[in-house]
């Protein structure tokens, strides 16, 4: 085992009552796994089989159970825009975040990549995820045995709960490795549930996605963006589709997303990018009431040096060229008037605005054009591939690529995502891992950095619980 080394609310119902009610019932259809338990593996048995029957009997409950889903991502676990969620947490953990608070804290830990199995924070990772996974289950079961919900109404919820399983597990393999895939609200089964390879993982991850894009409608049910449709659930495929090398089937479900011109649009500037009504987004989370903004604005930004606690990394700063006009809408510098720091500004309301502005997305189109780009380049498509790399260039004030070959190309497209997805749901980690570069990049500038970093430990009071998710991960 390592050492430790120093250093939605509701707002589409105006009835707030409705609201309360929802809410309240779907504290009992989730079995109280989230008042009554730390572990997914402690949920007890539902206290009222009735009344959990009674939520999805009605489309407004059934609704209020997927959006808590939602909320919850948002405000817990691993893609949460604050101090906890892997937004900040990888970007110390690997190069673009320098640290600057206090030693004894886990946010040092992730930035000095010296975390434990018995850190509570990744505790919570990991119960926070399989929470949301039991809840995406809870409602599949529930709106499966309805008879009384519409018949588009059920594909469009079971098809958000697949997305909303598959994208936690995405995350979960990414960052633990094998882990269990959970597909019911069993919880004698959950109890004794063994870890699956990393491979296994992902072939249910895509087939979840698949039914996911089969069941959801093209159009958005929300004029906002913050339900899921069938184009969020082929973003997603072509993100694990890259990871996997799968070229082709990579470079259909991007093309998939980038086609539809009536629903997308690329953006003409930057500035525009992370708005809440920005054509190029994909799936974004709503903040908890109108006036708010953003947890990552809250994490990010400061206003005076030196940082109260991270950010950006200098040589992250310089990698951009004068020219990109990212550096200059993205990213703000912070100077006493002898040292200068930076934050990332991408998200840049970090207080009520009385009507909110930003909202933390998710998916973009960008992501797309460089998935497509990449998966483009390794096929031999080289006019393609630089077509689709251009276009987030060109969004940035910088002339079309040099690259020629296949691997200039591969190259131009791995830079162009760290500039573009910086600070976003540990883009930066997961790209340096799949392509097999972590530890030629941060060995050099991580003097604590070991191969066994690229997975994070299993939480120790699980494997306590449940000894089928042994063996700990190596290095642990």
């Amino acid at each position: 085992m390592k050492n430790r080394k120093l250093f939605q609310g509701l707002r589409h119902f105006s009835n707030d009552t409705i609201k309360i009610l929802s809410l309240v019932l779907l504290w009992i259809v989730l079995f109280c796994f989230t008042i009554a338990c730390d572990s997914f593996t402690e949920v007890d048995l539902p206290s009222s089989q009735l009344t959990a029957k009674d939520v999805f009997k009605d489309k407004v409950t059934a609704n209020a159970a997927m959006v808590d889903i939602y909320t919850k991502i948002r405000e817990q676990g691993i893609l949460n825009g604050g101090p906890s969620g892997i937004s900040s947490q990888f970007g110390l953990y690997t190069d673009e975040l320098t640290y600057y608070g206090v030693s004894n804290s886990i946010q040092a830990n992730f930035y000095t990549n010296s975390l434990l199995a018995s850190d509570n924070e990744i505790l919570q990772l990991w119960t926070n995820s399989y929470n949301q996974i039991y809840a995406a289950n809870a409602v599949i079961e529930g709106v499966t045995a309805s008879d009384a919900l519409k018949p588009e109404d059920k594909e469009q919820l079971i098809g958000e709960a697949l997305f909303v399983r598959a994208l936690i597990h995405f995350y979960l393999t990414t960052i633990f490795g094998d882990v269990p895939y959970i597909v019911t609200t069993d919880y004698k089964q959950n109890t004794t549930v063994p870890r699956m390879s990393e491979s296994e993982v992902y072939q249910l991850i895509k087939k979840d996605l698949l039914q996911a894009s089969k069941l959801l409608p093209e159009e958005y049910v929300t004029a906002e963006r913050i339900r899921p449709n069938k184009w969020a659930s082929q973003a997603v495929l072509a993100r694990v589709c890259l990871y996997l090398q799968q070229w082709d089937e990579a470079s259909d479900a991007a093309s998939s997303v980038l086609n539809q011109s009536g629903l997308y649009e690329w953006p003409s500037d930057p500035a525009t990018v992370f708005l809440k009504g920005s054509p190029s987004t994909v799936w974004q989370l709503m903040p908890a009431s109108d006036g708010m903004n953003t947890h990552e604005a809250e994490t990010f930004v400061f206003y005076q040096g030196p940082p109260p606690s991270l950010a950006i990394a200098d040589e992250l700063v310089n990698t951009f060229s004068a020219a990109d006009l990212r550096k200059e809408n993205w990213i703000k510098a912070v100077t006493d008037g002898t040292s200068t720091w930076y934050h990332a500004n991408k998200y840049k309301e970090a207080t009520n605005t009385g009507s909110s502005v930003e909202y933390s997305i998710v998916l973009r189109l960008a992501e797309q054009y460089l998935i497509r780009a990449e998966a483009r380049a390794h096929a031999g498509d080289i006019i393609g591939a630089k077509e689709d790399l251009n276009k987030t260039r060109n969004l940035a004030g910088l002339d079309n690529t040099t690259a020629v070959t296949a691997d200039e190309i591969i190259t131009a497209v791995l830079l162009e995502r760290r500039l573009e997805f910086f600070t976003e749901f540990g883009h930066r980690f997961f790209d340096l891992k799949r392509t097999g570069r972590l530890d030629t990049t941060l060995s050099p500038v991580k003097p604590q950095w070991e191969t066994t970093d690229r997975l994070l430990p299993i939480p120790e009071s699980e494997l306590l619980l449940n000894p089928n998710l042994a063996p700990q991960n190596e290095g642990y």
